[in-house]
């Protein structure tokens, strides 16, 4: 089955297909973790925030369980967060040297590097990590066990309702983490940026059947964006660690070029993701979604006309 809302059955049976559908991919990456942590522990988290994400779209049509499990998916995913930073991080160096090969050719990355794989192996060979995969299967396991006990409103014009609110909230996000971005430049700002346009992602793909057209080329620049950004918070995360009191990468001598080459990566990033941002996120999100709600309310009313057609005719 897809990550899409079919607008020609009722939204509650969608949702909990798609949520079980994304909480059991979830389940089956942790067991893979035990083995192969580093890949696994990224698929596992990107199913959690496809979830969360999900959640986030339909919360005005039932608010607690939405907020309930949104919570626990959450902290589901920080129990994984430090394995897999250890592996993002190992992943930025190899960026760096890819996007400076002058500057890095002679190795002036890899005694950072070789810190950051000796730490990746503690924490993926520690008790920690077994641990932490048992409390998150668990919990997982809990939240399908709830799944059936989500309700939402099927009436078309209700169902259209929730679905645009979702997606208007998240657009209001990405617009206030903009300004403040663009404004500010914090580190937060950028990371609240990212978080937005990763969900709006992820409720372009849900809503494929009924945002209103051209939707394939934003989806394409939403995605673009929420890489860039990844990469951004990467090297934020990274650049705190170079001015961390207990240096855990190393001496000022041994991180000079790092240093470097994480400055002037962060200032490309910076001006691009702002640019690609505003671009994306520049309009109102009253008129973005004001369309949506017009057609998911015709698509959902067509759909349940056709389906009452087809009942009474049988």
């Amino acid at each position: 089955m897809s990550f899409r809302i079919d607008p020609r059955l009722p939204l509650t049976g969608e949702v909990r297909r798609i949520l079980a559908e994304e909480i059991g991919k979830a389940l089956a990456h942790l067991d893979a973790a035990r083995s192969r942590p580093e890949q696994a522990l990224h698929k596992c988290r990107k199913r959690l925030k496809s979830a969360r994400a999900l959640l986030r779209l339909v919360r005005s049509g039932d608010e607690t369980f939405c907020e309930t499990e949104n919570q626990c998916y959450r902290n589901v995913a920080g129990l994984l967060a430090g394995p897999r930073e250890a592996t993002a991080l190992i992943e930025t160096i190899d960026r760096l040297a890819a996007s400076f090969p002058k500057e890095s050719a002679d190795d002036g990355l890899t005694a950072a590097r070789d810190r950051l794989i000796a730490h990746q192996h503690e924490l993926h060979e520690g008790a920690g990590l077994e641990a932490a995969i048992g409390a998150a299967t668990a919990a997982c396991e809990e939240g399908m066990k709830r799944i059936e006990s989500l309700a939402l409103p099927d009436q078309p014009e209700q169902a259209a309702d929730v679905l645009a609110e979702g997606a208007r909230v998240t657009l209001r996000r990405a617009r206030k983490a903009l300004d403040k971005a663009g404004t500010r430049g914090a580190a937060n700002d950028f990371h609240d940026l990212r978080k937005a346009a990763k969900t709006h992602g992820m409720h372009l793909s849900l809503l494929g059947r009924l945002w209103p057209t051209p939707i394939k080329a934003r989806r394409k620049a939403v995605d673009e964006l929420g890489e860039r950004l990844g990469d951004l918070h990467d090297v934020l995360v990274m650049r705190d660690l170079l001015e961390a009191d207990d240096r855990p990468l190393g001496p000022p001598e041994d991180t000079k070029l790092l240093d470097k080459l994480l400055k002037r990566s962060e200032k490309r990033l910076k001006k691009s993701c702002l640019a690609e941002a505003a671009e994306l996120f520049g309009d109102s999100p009253k008129r973005s979604t004001r369309k949506l709600a017009r057609k998911a309310r015709d698509d959902l009313a067509g759909s349940g006309e056709d389906t009452g057609a087809t009942a009474t005719a049988s």
